[in-house]
């Protein structure tokens, strides 16, 4: 999940490590990561029929088959073989990816490649990797975060290798939350902007909200729909907690006060934001402490990382509104915006009713 993000899948891509720009090695490792990983996925059918397989993976895997076919009959996602293979790696992130931002902004630092365009965080197989790039970046002055990713899609573009597998990074999440991650990667094969995260990351969101609150009311349990209506409720509050903190450094990043007021007022409000937080646990969530690794990590990155999936997701659900709910339509749509200039897009995208 993406920083903590109570089951949002990122899209780290492939084929940004596989560009022509940066370093052979980092190259390298992404070719390596991701080969490995369809290397050893086996079909689904194949972990079904394998008598060694724990009953609680197969029961999981089976589950993960009816979402991928509710995928494409009721959401008219992508009809391929990605998420019909499972693998177990062995850890417990995909991969990780390195994010930063200067000390007094909420603007993500960008990495460009050929084909992709530029993206918002630089992705590793290898933790310590991340971490050595994070360590560099602070020294010449950005702040910098690592977080682990649970899942992320190649758009499309290993279907000849077999296509993006299911992972035991996730494979495990409550009903809803799996749910939610199957569709969110498989949008990022149906539209793709290639200078924009926010963009394609909210859209992304968009369709996995809509998507898991129908598979929720059509094919959930009581209890399934239960269970994701608590934790539904505690990552709301989280995000309304963390978007007045946004609002209010971003307010305070792009004013005239001097540098030093400015790290100064930053600090106070930091503060401000773990207390808070402190505060909801006990007095709302009765103790429920699935968000405090993100809190002792916060900083501007993770802040920004939350702006990236969820700000213009609103946008997205209105234009959804306004296609009549059709999501052919609405995919059409979200292609046409895709290809246009990153200002236009963004102002086409606003302008839905």
């Amino acid at each position: 999940m993406a920083w903590g993000l109570g089951g949002t899948g990122a899209a780290l891509l492939l084929a940004a490590g596989l560009g022509g720009c940066g370093t052979a090695g980092y190259y390298a490792q992404a070719a390596r990561g991701h080969l490995d990983m369809l290397a050893r996925a086996k079909p689904v059918p194949e972990w079904l029929a394998d008598g060694h397989t724990p009953a609680a993976l197969r029961d999981r895997l089976a589950l993960s088959q009816r979402i991928r076919d509710f995928a494409v009959s009721e959401l008219q996602l992508p009809d391929n073989r990605s998420y019909r293979s499972y693998v177990d790696l062995g850890r417990g992130a995909a991969v990780w990816n390195v994010v930063a931002t200067p000390e007094l902004s909420l603007q993500l630092k960008t990495w460009c490649f050929p084909v992709v365009g530029c993206v918002g965080y630089r992705g590793y197989y290898d933790r310590s990797a991340a971490d050595a790039l994070a360590a560099e970046l602070r020294a010449q002055g950005w702040e910098a975060g690592v977080y682990g990713v649970p899942a992320y899609s190649t758009l499309g573009w290993s279907e000849w290798l077999g296509g993006d597998p299911l992972l035991n990074t996730f494979i495990h999440y409550p009903e809803g939350e799996l749910a939610r991650m199957v569709f969110h990667e498989l949008a990022h094969q149906v539209a793709y902007a290639d200078d924009d995260t926010a963009f394609n990351e909210s859209f992304a969101t968009a369709v996995e909200r809509i998507g898991g609150q129908r598979w929720l009311a059509q094919h959930a349990s009581a209890a399934a729909r239960e269970a994701y209506a608590a934790l539904d409720a505690r990552r709301r509050e989280f995000r309304a907690l963390t978007f007045a903190a946004r609002t209010d450094l971003d307010t305070l990043f792009r004013s005239d006060a001097p540098e030093a007021e400015k790290r100064r007022r930053k600090a106070e409000r930091m503060a401000r934001l773990r207390a808070d937080y402190e505060a909801m646990k006990r007095e709302r969530w009765g103790g429920f402490a699935g968000y405090d690794g993100w809190f002792e990590r916060a900083n501007n990155p993770a802040l920004a990382v939350q702006g990236a999936y969820n700000d213009l997701v609103p946008q997205f659900e209105r234009l959804f509104e306004r296609e009549g709910r059709d999501f052919a339509r609405f995919y059409a749509e979200v292609r046409r915006l895709a290809a246009m200039p990153k200002t236009e897009r963004r102002a086409a995208l606003a302008a839905a009713p």
